[in-house]
């Protein structure tokens, strides 16, 4: 797992992408004095959050780009794609603080589904849910920052996707855990 130092160019980088996307209208290539870590594929979700309120969430799930690609790419999609809110604008990211959360491979739980909650370790593990075309993903801290059971969790995902919240009872659907290292801006010192 990332150390706190790459957790911290990680957040910088993440700020950067959004500025210059905003200020400038253009895609920041990665810096050259990277960690080499940021070399590895990894999956990667960034958080906006303003004034302790969601603003904005992407990510990938698996690790199909390099670190530093898969945070910029991320950084700049949460600002300005996420579809349940407006683009961010550059003056209100004074007010905006970035989470970073850092993924492992996300692993498929073989069992039966009366099993799965055997399985999941509320504040250790995400979940992805996949049933068909449907897909949600829920990452570690939500269960920890909603205080849900293991099956709260599993239903939540199942909502997320699309899904009736008792399809992680179904034989046909999938259920992934994954877990995810985060790294939040503290305050404005750490911008």
């Amino acid at each position: 797992m990332p150390t706190e130092e790459e957790g911290e160019e990680g957040l910088k980088l993440a700020r950067a992408a959004i500025v210059e996307q905003l200020s400038k209208n253009s895609r920041m290539q990665a810096p050259d004095n990277l960690p080499i870590s940021f070399e590895e594929k990894r999956g990667v979700f960034v958080t906006l959050n303003k004034y302790e309120n969601l603003r904005g969430c992407i990510g990938y799930p698996y690790p199909i780009f390099k670190l530093e690609d898969a945070i910029i790419d991320a950084a700049i999609s949460a600002a300005l794609n996420d579809p349940r809110f407006p683009p961010v604008a550059l003056d209100e990211f004074k007010d905006v603080t970035i989470e970073l959360t850092i993924l492992t491979t996300p692993q498929v739980l073989k069992v039966e589904p009366e099993k799965l909650p055997e399985q999941i370790e509320i504040g250790k593990h995400g979940l992805i849910v996949k049933r068909g075309i449907y897909q949600g993903l829920l990452l570690p801290q939500v269960a920890t920052e909603n205080k849900w059971s293991v099956e709260e969790f599993l239903c939540q995902t199942c909502w997320k996707a699309g899904l009736p919240q008792d399809a992680w009872l179904l034989k046909d659907t999938e259920v992934c855990t994954f877990e995810g290292q985060i790294f939040k801006e503290k305050n404005d010192k750490d911008r």
